[in-house]
This record gives structure tokens, C-alpha cells and sequence, in this order.
């Protein structure tokens, strides 16, 4: 399945890890924050309220999480590699082929179980010199 002129989408399963990460890395935090708080205020009226402002963390971390792998997509073509994302602010990076030194993958447990990578591709530039892609099909 691809996108315009070639763009390609993250394979279904980088969305269940951009769930994952992104509703954990708000949803975490919360929790924390909301036990330090209710032990030291041990107020049980404000218990409800930290428990809703926890939920509503953790559901605005999986909706950026599944707007960020809606909205990503990566080419690759005989000028280079390229990577877009996002929607109102769409950034996309270009690098063509002669200026690649090197291209790591990177598989922390995450991306093990669920089969993907991060893509590192580093540039011969100071400047951002490496653009990495995360939720690739490991097999690509």
C-alpha cells in the first residue's frame, strides 16, 4: 500500500507501538505524579480529579501516538531516502544518495516483539547529520 509518488506508510504494527510508547510516556509520568501527590496531601477529595487528569494524560499520549503513525511516511528512490511527517506541520527530510556514509538499525525490545527497527541514516553533514526512522519493518 503506498502513498503518492511512491511514499510509503509504517507497517500496521508500528502502530501498536506508537500506542504503546506514546500512551506510556504521558500515562506513566501521571501515575507518578499522582501518587507523590496524593501521599502527601492525602486529601481524598482531590483522588477522582488526579484519577481523571491520569486517564486524560493516557488517552491524549494514544492519540498523538496514532496521529504520529498516521501521518509518517518514508521513500526510498534512485535520488536518496526521504521521511515525512506530520500534518499541519509536515517536515520533510531528504537525503540523497551520495551524501550517506552509513545506515544503522536499532531494535530496542519494543520493536523486537512487535518485528520493526529504527532506521539511523547518517550524512556526511555537522548538521543533523543523521535522520532516524522509527517503526520500519525490520525485514526492509
Amino acid at each position: 500500500m503506498s502513498d503518492e509518488a511512491g511514499w510509503q506508510p509504517l507497517p500496521p504494527r508500528a502502530r501498536s507501538l506508537f500506542l504503546l510508547t506514546h500512551g506510556l510516556g504521558l500515562g506513566v509520568p501521571a501515575l507518578v505524579v499522582l501518587v507523590l501527590v496524593a501521599s502527601r496531601v492525602l486529601r481524598h477529595d482531590l483522588a477522582p480529579a488526579g484519577a481523571l487528569a491520569a486517564l486524560v494524560l493516557v488517552a491524549l499520549g494514544l492519540w498523538a501516538g496514532l496521529r504520529r503513525y498516521r501521518y509518517t511516511r518514508w521513500l526510498l528512490d534512485d535520488a536518496g531516502f526521504g521521511y515525512r511527517r506530520g500534518r499541519l506541520w509536515l517536515t520533510e527530510t531528504r537525503v540523497p544518495r551520495t551524501r550517506v556514509q552509513h545506515v544503522d538499525l536499532k531494535r530496542g525490545p519494543l520493536e523486537r516483539h512487535f518485528g520493526l527497527a529504527t532506521l539511523v541514516v547518517h550524512t556526511d553533514g555537522t548538521r543533523a547529520s543523521a535522520v532516524a526512522v522509527a517503526g520500519l519493518d525490520a525485514g526492509e
